[in-house]
């Protein structure tokens, strides 16, 4: 299920970047135990987002987060469990922002969703998530940028 960088969406290029504590000149905060997946926006749209990831050893979905023009958003606060997190994005028109081949169930408003199969019968949105491979790093950060044009 890995993506290249290929298979995104012309509205937006992702650009995924490990960043650890002191690394680079980079400090995110003095709690060195503390991991967590950001979503940074460096497109010239506010961008809607929604995960999914492993939980308990079954898919959940989790959503919205709006992210202003160059702004992040810590969308994973605790310990980074799953080596994969799939990340959903739509412009403030409900327009998906990403190429993804990974079905998984998005609701309009606020959501949490344990699953991702039978989205409709659920009474759920069916989104295309892309697969971020987080590989097992304590940070994680994806930027979404938009396209070389």
């Amino acid at each position: 299920m890995k993506l290249a960088a290929t298979s995104l969406s012309y509205a937006l290029r992702c650009v995924a970047a490990a960043t650890f504590t002191g690394i680079g000149g980079i400090v995110l905060g003095t709690n060195a135990a503390h991991a967590e997946f950001a979503i940074c926006n460096q497109s010239f749209d506010v961008v809607n987002v929604a995960i999914g990831r492993d939980v308990d050893g079954d898919f959940q979905t989790e959503g919205w987060w709006t992210i202003g023009t160059n702004q992040c958003a810590n969308v994973v606060r605790d310990e980074l469990e799953s080596r994969y997190i799939y990340v959903y994005a739509q412009d403030v028109f409900g327009k998906p922002m990403l190429n993804g081949t990974t079905s998984m169930c998005i609701e309009a408003k606020r959501f949490k969703i344990r699953g991702i199969s039978s989205c409709w019968s659920r009474g759920h949105i069916k989104a295309r998530f892309i697969e971020v491979d987080t590989e097992k790093t304590q940070r994680w950060s994806l930027f979404l940028a938009p396209p070389n044009e």
